[in-house]
C-alpha cells in the first residue's frame, strides 16, 4: 500500500558500496521504503576515508565522520530540502566524538523529526555512552529496535516511554526458489556437506573455535567443508592488515583440516550471498559478544530458510528460540562440533528447522519491514507537535561557537626526523638551539589528543613516532631522568635535565598510556613511565609536581588499579596543598608569593587529584586557586590577560602586563576545562573560552597571535608588538587549546539540554 503522505524522506548512516553491515542495511531500507512509499529517498552518508566513495545518486550530502563542522553543514542541507523525516541509523562507531557524539550536533539542528534505528543497545553503557544515548534518545521522535531483548533494556535501562519504540525485524530479502543441488554444482561442493559463516572478518566473529571444532566432525563427516565468506572489516585492515586471517589460515593448517576450510575474503553482493546460503547444509554464528543486539547475517541466514547453529547471543538467542535454532555455549568448539554433527546426521530435524525459519522469515522481508518503518515514520510526523521551520534562524547563544580548523601544517614544518625543532625565526625553523624534551612531549600528547579525536592519520602517526622516539632517548635509564636540551647535531647539552620537563615527559607518557589506542606506543610508554616515577619523589618544583600528578592521573585512566602510581600522586597533591595551606591568604590565595608561569597547572593538579580521588580538600584547594588567577588574570575590557613574564606578579605589587606568553592561555584552557568536569559550573567553560580567545585577537593589543593558514602560533604579546617568531612551545601551546576546546565542545554537547 503505497503512502502519499511522505514527499522525501532522509536517510542517515553508513551507505554502499563502503563494506559495513550498516551500509548494507541503510541501503537495504531505503530500496524498499522507496519501493513501498511515494516518497524521495535522499542518503547523508559518513565517511571514514578521504574524499568518500563512489556513491549513485541517492546520495546528497556526504559527512566526514570525525568534521564536526560537517555535522552542522548536514543539518542545514536537511533544513533546506524541505526533508519530513530522517531515518537515522545509530551505532556509536560509525559517528565522530566521544562515543559518536558529533551526530547530536546533526541533531540539535534539525527542525524535522527523527526515527533512529538502534543497531546496538547497551546494557552497561560507560558514562559517556549513556549521556550520548540519553541526548539520543531525547532528540529522536521515535526509536525502532529489533529485538525484544532491546525494547526491553531501553525501557529499564534507559527508562524510555515504551509509546517511543517501535518493534521492528531486520529487514531481509525474498529468498528465490532454488535447486541446492545447482547450487552445490556451481560452486564445486556437489559431493560435500557445506557449513557456511559470512559477514565481514574480525577477531569477535570466534572463526577459530569453529576450525578447533572440525577434527571431530570431520571423523564423521569426511566430506564436510566449512566456508567462511567475506572480506576483512575495512577498519581492522587498515590497523592490523589480514593478521586475523592468517592466523585462521595458519590455524587451520596446523589442525590439519586445511582441505576442509575455505575462505573467501571478498565482500559478495546479494544476489551472490542468497546462492551461498542455499548451497550451504546448515549456518554457524560463533559470535562472542553477548550483548550483540542484532546480526545482519544471522538475519539474512535464518530468513533465507537455513539450520542455524549460534552462540546465545542476544539476537541469536531471540530469534533461535523454541527450537528454531540450536545455541552452543562461547569459545566452546567441542559444542559446536556436537552439535554440527547432530544436525547433519538427522535429515528430518535439520529440514524441519529449515522449514520452520522460512515461514517466520517471510514476516522479515524488506518489503514487510519497509511499510512498518514508513508507518513509524507517519506515527512521528504526526506527533511533532511544532511547526516545521526550516528557515528558522538560530541565535548565537542557541549555538556553541564556532572553533578554528586544526592545521599541522607548521608543527610539520617544525619537525623533522629528530624531533620538533625548539624555536623559528618568524615561520623558519631555527637549528641554533636545537630541540628538547618540554617540546616533544607536548607535540606527542597533541598527536594521542588528534587520535583520540579520530584524527589518526598516517601524517600523525608518524609524529607520535618521531616524537616518542626523542623522548625514549633523552631518557637516562641509570638516572630515571629525563636530559631536557639537544643541540642540531644531536649531542645532549646537559647529563641531566630540568624538574619540568621530567613531569611533562611524565605527562606525556601517561597520556599515551591511557589515551591511545597503538598497543606498541602503550607498551612502550608504560615501560619508561614505570622506569620515570621514582625520581618524581626527589624533584623540588611544584611545578613539576603539578605535571607529574596529571600525567599520572592519565595513566589511571587505564590502570586504576595501580596502587603505586596512585600514591605517588597523592604524595605530590599533599606537597602542593601544604604548599598553598602555608602560603595563601585572604588576599593572596595561592601557593607562592609569587604567580610566575604556568601558573594555572597546579591548581589543575589538584583538581584532578580531588576529582579522581573524591578528595574534597584537594578539588576546593583547587578551585579557589584557580577562581582567584582568573579575576587577576581578567583586564578592564572582560578579555583574558596572562601575567606577564617580564616580572610576574609578586604579592602585595602589581602583576606584569606583558610579555604575554602562549603557554599560559593553554594552562588556563586546560584547568578550566578540569574544572568544569568537576562541578559543570558554566563559568569554568566560560573561562575555557576566555583563555582559548586570548588566540583569536581578544586580548590587550586586539590581534590574533595564531596564523589560520597553517596552525602556527606567535611566540607573545609585547607591549606594543605581536613577537612574530613562531616557536614550538607557543604553537603546541594553541594547538593543544585547540584539541583540548574541541573535547570541551563535545562535552559540553553530550550534556547539553536539546531545543526542540
Amino acid at each position: 500500500m503505497k503512502s502519499p503522505d511522505l514527499l522525501k524522506i532522509a536517510f542517515v548512516g553508513d551507505y554502499l558500496p563502503r563494506k559495513c553491515g550498516i551500509a548494507t542495511f541503510t541501503h537495504d531500507l531505503r530500496i524498499g521504503v522507496a519501493r513501498e512509499s511515494c516518497a524521495e529517498c535522499i542518503v547523508v552518508t559518513m565517511d571514514d576515508t578521504e574524499g568518500g566513495y563512489a556513491y549513485d545518486g541517492e546520495v546528497r550530502f556526504q559527512v566526514a565522520e570525525q568534521e564536526l563542522d560537517e555535522y552542522r553543514s548536514a543539518a542545514d542541507f536537511l533544513n533546506f530540502s524541505n526533508v519530513d523525516v530522517i531515518s537515522l541509523q545509530h551505532e556509536f562507531g560509525i559517528y565522530g566524538g566521544p562515543c559518536g557524539s558529533h551526530i547530536l550536533a546533526m541533531l540539535q539542528d534539525v527542525r524535522m523529526p527523527v526515527v533512529t534505528t538502534l543497531h546496538t543497545v547497551l546494557s552497561e553503557p560507560s558514562q559517556t555512552q549513556r549521556a550520548v544515548m540519553m541526548q539520543l534518545i531525547r532528540l529522536s521522535t521515535r526509536l525502532v529496535v529489533m529485538t525484544e531483548r532491546s525494547r526491553q533494556t531501553l525501557l529499564n535501562t534507559y527508562s524510555v516511554d515504551s509509546e517511543q519504540v517501535d518493534l521492528i525485524a531486520h529487514g531481509i530479502p525474498e529468498a528465490p526458489e532454488t535447486d541446492q543441488s545447482v547450487l552445490k554444482e556451481q560452486f564445486g561442493v556437489e559431493d560435500k556437506t557445506v557449513a557456511l559463516t559470512f559477514g565481514l572478518l574480525s577477531p569477535g566473529k570466534g572463526i577459530e573455535h569453529v576450525l578447533k571444532a572440525i577434527p571431530e566432525i570431520v571423523a564423521k563427516f569426511p566430506d564436510f567443508i566449512y566456508i567462511v565468506l567475506g572480506a576483512t572489516h575495512p577498519s581492522l585492515l587498515r590497523d592490523q592488515g589480514e593478521r586475523y586471517r592468517i592466523n585462521l589460515e595458519r590455524m587451520a593448517k596446523e589442525l590439519g583440516v586445511s582441505k576442509h576450510v575455505s575462505f573467501y575474503n571478498r565482500f559478495v553482493e546479494l544476489e551472490e550471498l542468497t546462492e551461498f546460503i542455499g548451497a550451504a547444509d546448515l549456518y554457524i554464528t560463533p559470535y562472542l559478544n553477548v550483548q550483540q543486539a542484532v546480526s545482519g547475517t544471522l538475519a539474512y541466514a535464518f530468513g533465507c530458510g537455513q539450520a542455524v547453529i549460534s552462540t546465545p547471543y542476544w539476537h541469536a538467542e531471540e530469534l533461535l528460540a523454541d527450537g528454531r535454532g540450536v545455541l552452543v555455549p562461547f569459545a566452546d568448539p567441542s559444542a559446536i562440533a556436537r552439535e554440527v554433527i547432530g544436525l547433519l546426521g538427522d535429515d528430518d530435524r535439520r529440514l524441519a528447522m529449515r522449514k520452520q525459519a522460512y515461514q517466520l522469515g517471510r514476516s522479515m522481508t524488506w518489503d514487510h519491514v519497509s511499510q512498518l518503518y514508513i508507518d513509524s515514520f507517519n506515527r512521528a510526523r504526526d506527533q511533532r507537535t511544532v511547526a516545521l521551520k526550516p528557515l528558522a534562524v538560530r541565535t548565537l547563544d542557541e549555538q556553541p561557537l564556532a572553533l578554528p580548523q586544526m592545521q599541522l601544517d607548521h608543527l610539520q614544518h617544525l619537525s623533522d626526523s629528530t624531533g620538533v625543532i625548539q624555536h623559528a625565526i618568524y615561520s623558519i625553523p631555527d637549528h641554533t638551539h636545537g630541540y628538547c624534551t618540554d617540546d616533544n612531549a607536548r607535540a606527542l600528547i597533541l598527536t594521542v589528543l588528534l587520535e583520540e579525536q579520530g584524527k589518526d592519520l598516517p601524517e600523525v602517526r608518524s609524529l607520535a613516532s618521531r616524537y616518542a622516539a626523542f623522548l625514549n632517548h633523552a631518557f637516562n635509564r641509570d638516572t630515571g631522568r629525563f636530559r631536557n636540551f639537544l643541540s642540531f647535531d644531536r649531542k645532549w647539552l646537559e647529563k641531566d635535565g630540568s624538574d619540568d620537563s621530567q613531569g611533562r615527559a611524565l605527562w606525556a607518557l601517561g597520556t599515551c598510556i591511557g589515551r591511545s589506542r597503538s598497543a606498541g606506543l602503550i607498551a612502550w610508554a608504560r615501560e619508561v613511565f614505570h622506569q620515570a616515577l621514582p625520581a618524581c619523589e626527589q624533584t623540588t618544583s611544584p611545578r613539576t609536581w603539578a605535571l607529574a600528578i596529571i600525567g599520572i592521573h592519565e595513566y589511571l585512566r587505564r590502570y586504576s588499579g595501580d596502587r603505586v602510581a596512585a600514591a605517588m600522586s597523592q604524595q605530590l597533591a599533599d606537597r602542593l596543598a601544604n604548599m598553598y595551606e602555608a602560603n595563601a591568604t585572604n588576599e593572596w590565595p595561592w601557593f607562592e608569593n609569587i604567580a610566575t608561569y604556568n601558573n594555572a597547572k597546579l591548581s589543575q593538579a589538584l583538581i584532578t587529584n580531588g576529582r579522581w580521588f573524591d578528595d574534597q580538600r584537594m578539588a576546593d584547594i583547587g578551585l579557589k586557586s584557580l577562581r582567584w588567577l582568573c579575576e587577576i588574570q581578567l583586564s578592564p575590557q572582560g578579555r583574558f590577560r596572562p601575567i606577564g613574564s617580564n616580572g610576574f606578579s609578586r604579592e602585595g605589587e602589581v602583576a606584569a602586563v606583558f610579555d604575554q606568553q602562549a603557554i599560559e592561555a593553554h594552562a588556563m584552557v586546560s584547568a578550566s576545562i578540569e574544572a568544569f568536569a568537576l562541578n559543570k559550573d558554566a563559568f569554568w567553560s566560560e573561562q575555557a573560552h576566555l583563555a582559548f580567545d586570548w588566540f583569536l585577537g581578544r586580548n590587550d593589543l586586539g590581534q590574533p597571535i595564531y596564523d589560520p593558514s597553517t596552525g602556527g602560533c606567535f611566540d607573545g604579546l609585547m607591549e606594543n608588538r605581536v613577537n612574530e617568531n613562531q616557536g614550538a612551545e607557543s604553537t603546541l601551546a594553541f594547538l593543544l587549546s585547540l584539541a583540548e576546546m574541541r573535547g570541551l565542545s563535545a562535552t559540553m554537547r553530550v550534556a547539553s539540554t536539546p531545543t526542540h
